[in-house]
């Protein structure tokens, strides 16, 4: 019993298994996708409110104006993460992501635990976002255009505003996140090929914004400012000096999650040998050069002192230049990062939980596609109902961390399938290859777990709640169910 248990957790789905899977059946995606929609996904993934958010929290707490190297150092660590997966998204060009990568390297059981994870990851990830996006298009709308969206339909039950005379009022429901959830996932449904589109248009508006306040702020830099680069420590770990640059990459790398999301439109990009890897470490070039370009500019216009307890330490930069409308360009700039991070989790939802219903480990009712819009209608219905649910009526914000450990879990476990496949499949071929394995993978392996580690006990918690449901439902129905356990067993009947 022990024995068949063991086997029924660690079997695997064979790589030529999965890439069959992918070319051929009813349930087939369409390969549209080209190298630089795939950077526009990844883009469109990585670059949201944290570039004008964590920027100055990190440079006032902890590492002054070398914020650009805790930036560059965050990159680096994502990096190692970002070689894995192009590799892996190479060699098996299958929607899914770590989910499917974990199937073939580590079995059924750590492939649904991480399937599991990812739901949470990009669910929980794309209902916060949307609470964000409310909350910032209420406020673009009062001070651009006058118009005052009634407090009780920008609120959730579980959250107060104030009303005109003073006193605090419960609101009713948060329409715009709402909005927001249901607009992105009927453009998913619609179609790939479209969405990325409607996802480049964007992404070329939001790196526009940026590039602008990198450009005004450039001219009115005060070389002061600067100094001292490197704040002497306070004799407090992370206070300044190089283990405040250490503790400020920590907080930084949030602002690079998303990248990996990339690799869960795997099965509908156009020779993914090659554009996986390009959309992946494209994207992850590309958002590293803005954010310490950024990070550079904020750090000159302000001094890093003066940034301390201020809520906008943008805007508070933004008023050391002539130019007051460039805050409301960078208002619409954190609306557009933030519609396109919703897209873009979204899509990796829908793709994830596609793949896992294929395999049955999930009810195939999931794994439908449209007949004339080749997407996994369904998979993307369910989510935009759940996701708009949690974004509309629970106080979810505090929440967002449970990202963060969804996608440095996920980055552990993809480290660690190069290595198995490395041994167990040597002669596979490879578009990509990771340099220097193991080196490369056992360092983001360390780096992806110790910013794990730094996680506060309540965002762990929630974690081990959410994986505790879910081997609830392996083993309760999904184990019984697995299309690959149910195909094995039909062999071992046939060979009796």
């Amino acid at each position: 019993m022990a024995s068949g248990l063991a086997g029924d957790l660690f079997r695997i789905k064979t790589l030529e298994r999965l890439n069959a899977d992918a070319e051929g059946g009813e349930h087939s995606l369409q390969r549209t996708l080209g190298p630089w929609s795939l950077i526009g996904l990844g883009i469109g993934a990585v670059i949201g409110a944290g570039l004008f958010s964590l920027t100055g929290i990190a440079a006032a707490e902890h590492a002054g104006p070398a914020v650009v190297i805790s930036f560059a150092i965050a990159a680096i660590g994502c990096a190692f993460a970002g070689m894995c997966y192009s590799e892996l998204a190479g060699m098996i060009p299958v929607a899914g992501s770590a989910y499917t990568y974990s199937y073939a390297t580590m079995g059924e059981f750590v492939a649904w635990i991480i399937g599991w994870d990812l739901v949470l990851e990009y669910a929980v990830g794309a209902a916060t976002v949307s609470v964000s996006w409310s909350r910032y298009v209420t406020r673009f709308l009062k001070d651009t255009l006058g118009i005052n969206l009634p407090g009780s339909l920008v609120s959730s039950p579980f959250e107060t505003y104030q009303l005109a005379d003073g006193s605090m009022a419960h609101g009713l429901v948060n329409l715009p996140a709402i909005f927001i959830i249901v607009a992105a996932s009927a453009l998913l449904m619609i179609g790939i090929r479209e969405s990325a589109r409607v996802n480049a248009v964007i992404v070329l508006v939001k790196v526009a914004v940026v590039l602008t306040v990198i450009g005004v702020g450039l001219f009115y830099i005060k070389a002061q400012n600067y100094q001292p680069f490197l704040p002497p420590n306070t004799g407090t770990f992370g206070e300044y000096g190089w283990s405040g640059v250490m503790r400020a990459a920590g907080v930084v790398f949030f602002a690079y999650v998303g990248f990996d999301a990339v690799s869960t439109a795997a099965q509908e990009a156009k020779n993914p040998q090659r554009n996986m890897m390009i959309g992946i470490l494209g994207s992850l070039f590309i958002c590293t050069i803005l954010y310490i370009a950024f990070a550079g500019v904020l750090t000159g216009l302000v001094h890093y002192d003066a940034m301390k307890g201020d809520a906008a330490p943008v805007n508070t930069a933004i008023a050391q230049t002539p130019f007051p409308w460039l805050r409301g360009l960078v208002t619409f700039g954190v609306i557009c990062g933030f519609s396109t991070v919703i897209l873009v989790l979204l899509l990796g939802q829908s793709r994830v939980f596609y793949t896992m219903a294929q395999d049955r480990l999930l009810p195939g009712f999931f794994a439908a596609i449209h007949p004339k819009w080749k997407t996994p209608y369904r998979s993307n219905m369910f989510f935009m109902v759940f996701t708009s649910a949690l974004g509309g009526f629970l106080p979810i914000s505090q929440l967002g961390h449970m990202t963060s450990i969804g996608t440095l879990l996920a980055f552990i476990l993809v480290c660690i399938g190069v290595v198995i496949l490395r041994r167990t499949q040597p002669d596979a071929e490879r578009a990509y290859r990771t340099p220097l394995v193991p080196l490369v993978p056992i360092l983001g392996v360390l780096s992806c777990f110790a910013m794990m580690v730094s996680l506060d006990g309540e965002t762990w918690l929630r974690l081990v709640i959410w994986l505790a449901i879910g081997l609830l439902i392996y083993f309760g129905w999904s184990r019984r169910n697995s299309r690959i356990g149910r195909e094995e067993g039909s062999n071992a009947t046939t060979a009796i």
